[in-house]
C-alpha cells in the first residue's frame, strides 16, 4: 500500500452532555494512502459533514487521533493547526465559497498570500493554475460573472494551488446542472490520475462515488464494514 497520508484512529465527536448528548462519530478509524480518490457516502445525518470537518481540522475531536503526513493535527492549539490547514489541505464546497469582490485569479492567490508568498509569485502560481484548468481567459472575471461549473473549477484552483497532501471536496457538484457536475467530475479524476492528488470526496452523487478508487458508507457516525 503506498504511504499513508491520512491516518484516524479511533476518532469520537460529541456534541450536548447528558440527555442532549449526541455521538456524531463513533469511533472512526480509517487509513488514506497517498493518490488515493476516496467517496464518502450515506444519508443525511450520518455523520459524512462532521467526518470531514474533524478529520479536516475544521473542527476539533472528542477522542482520538488524526494525523495527516504523520502529523497529530488535533495535537496543535488552534493557531497552529489554522496554519497547518492554509499550508498542507485543501477544500472544494458546494457553495463555492468565493469572495464575490475579487476576481478569480485573486480568489486563487488568497491561501498563498496568507501562507507569507510574496505577491508576485502567489500571483503567478495562480493564474497558471487556472490556466491549467481551462480558465486561462477567465483571470479577471468576478464569480457573478462565471457558470456554476466554472466558479467550481476556480475553487478547485485554489485548493490545489498550494500542493496541499490532501483536497477535502463537500459535495463539490451539489449546485451543478448535469453538464456542469459531468464536467466537474471528470476534473477531479484528471487531476487525481495526472498528479496523484489525494482527495476525499463526500457526496450524494453515485456518478461520482464511482469515478473514485473507493467508497465508505456512513452510518450513525460509523463506518459500514
Amino acid at each position: 500500500m503506498a504511504e499513508p497520508v491520512v491516518v484516524g484512529e479511533n476518532v469520537w465527536k460529541t456534541y450536548g452532555a447528558g440527555d442532549t448528548e449526541v455521538n456524531a462519530l463513533r469511533g472512526i478509524s480509517v487509513v488514506i494512502a497517498r493518490g488515493e480518490m476516496v467517496a464518502v457516502m450515506g444519508p443525511s445525518g450520518s455523520g459524512k459533514t462532521t467526518f470531514l470537518n474533524c478529520f479536516s481540522g475544521l473542527d476539533s475531536v472528542s477522542q482520538g487521533r488524526v494525523l495527516i503526513g504523520g502529523v497529530d493535527i488535533h495535537a496543535m492549539p488552534d493557531a497552529k493547526r489554522s496554519e497547518f490547514r492554509a499550508q498542507r489541505t485543501g477544500f472544494v464546497f458546494q457553495a463555492y465559497n468565493l469572495l464575490p469582490v475579487l476576481s478569480a485569479v485573486e480568489n486563487v492567490e488568497m491561501p498563498l498570500l496568507i501562507s507569507g508568498v510574496r505577491a508576485r509569485e502567489a500571483r503567478e502560481r495562480a493564474s497558471e493554475m487556472l490556466r491549467q484548468l481551462g480558465l486561462g481567459d477567465r483571470l479577471d472575471h468576478r464569480p457573478s460573472e462565471l457558470s456554476g461549473g466554472q466558479q467550481q473549477r476556480v475553487s478547485l484552483a485554489r485548493a490545489l494551488v498550494t500542493k496541499p497532501a490532501i483536497v477535502w471536496a463537500d459535495e463539490p457538484t451539489g449546485n451543478l446542472d448535469e453538464e456542469g457536475s459531468h464536467q466537474v467530475i471528470a476534473l477531479l479524476q484528471q487531476l487525481n490520475q495526472s498528479f496523484g492528488q489525494t482527495m476525499v470526496v463526500v457526496t450524494h452523487d453515485a456518478e461520482v462515488a464511482a469515478g473514485c478508487h473507493r467508497t465508505l458508507r456512513m452510518r450513525d457516525g460509523q463506518f459500514l464494514s
